[in-house]
């Protein structure tokens, strides 16, 4: 399943993000907490450089807690602050603005000896799409004033919002790479939503979910399609066929695969991460 999808707009809005990044002092990367690796933008390094910069991760309330906590303490190596949110219920909402003024504690310091009065922090939030970015700054303002959906690409604009005194946003379109290389990164982009479902095979995302959960949180599909346990350990395309004739669909294999995608993505099979840092996070620290 290669993936090749970069439309102008987003190639607009990577020009506009590296003219503007200048005029700000802190970025907010958000990033989905059940993929926190693949839903970065690879570009984004080259764009941010050395900006300061505090990862968010978002839709939290989905991802398997002790993944986050480990996820949190990876880029806490790599240098950057992180937080734990979901932005959909405004939880860890109140500790953005305290974890931007520590990220930004040197440069205060230094501002302060020269004499430079303390301003409100100018931050871009960065992101792919459906990431959760409009939503996030709907809760910070405290009521609705960026567009939100739960299809990728819905910020088309970029706009400044003040937060009362201590905060100013520069929202941004989502940008995302022009290919997928890891054919399994694409996969697990496309089964959190972040993909247009008219791109892909919901059928292939059903397999790779039923797996995925198969091996790392074994009883959930016993549980969630009341199934035997030997039916579970099958591979994804047998049980897809074997859930799809529980729920009485018969041979309607799409109709299986479109509740077995939409299950995974609502959280009905519980809480996961497909970035599994016991495998992705500890090799690039080595």
């Amino acid at each position: 399943m290669t993936i090749q999808w970069f439309p102008g707009h987003m190639a607009k809005a990577r020009r506009e993000v590296s003219e503007k990044m200048k005029y700000v002092d802190i970025v907010f990367e958000l990033v989905d907490a059940r993929l926190p690796l693949s839903s970065r933008n690879p570009m984004l390094d080259q764009i941010i450089q050395q900006k300061p910069r505090l990862v968010l991760l978002n839709k939290a309330d989905l991802a398997d807690p002790q993944q986050t906590r480990l996820w949190q303490d990876y880029f806490k190596k790599q240098g950057h602050s992180a937080l734990a949110i979901t932005a959909q219920e405004s939880k860890g909402i109140k500790a953005l603005i305290p974890a931007a003024k520590e990220a930004l504690k040197e440069k205060r310091e230094r501002d302060a000896a020269r004499g430079i009065k303390p301003r409100a922090i100018r931050a871009m939030v960065l992101g792919i799409p459906n990431v959760g970015k409009s939503t996030l700054m709907n809760r910070l303002v405290g009521k609705k004033i960026a567009q939100t959906g739960n299809k990728p690409g819905v910020t088309k604009g970029q706009q400044w919002l003040r937060l009362g005194s201590e905060l100013e946003l520069l929202d941004t379109p989502g940008i995302l790479w022009p290919k997928f290389e890891d054919e399994e990164i694409g996969k697990k982009l496309a089964l959190t939503g972040a993909i247009k479902d008219q791109l892909v095979h919901l059928d292939d995302l059903a397999i790779y979910g039923l797996d995925f959960f198969a091996r790392y949180y074994p009883g959930r599909i016993t549980e969630r399609y009341n199934i035997s346990e030997n039916q579970e350990q099958k591979l994804g395309s047998e049980l897809l066929m074997d859930i799809t004739a529980k729920r009485g669909y018969k041979d309607d294999y799409e109709r299986g695969s479109e509740v077995v995608v939409f299950d995974i993505r609502q959280g009905k099979l519980g809480r996961y991460t497909l970035d599994r840092y016991e495998e992705v996070g500890q090799e690039e620290h080595e």
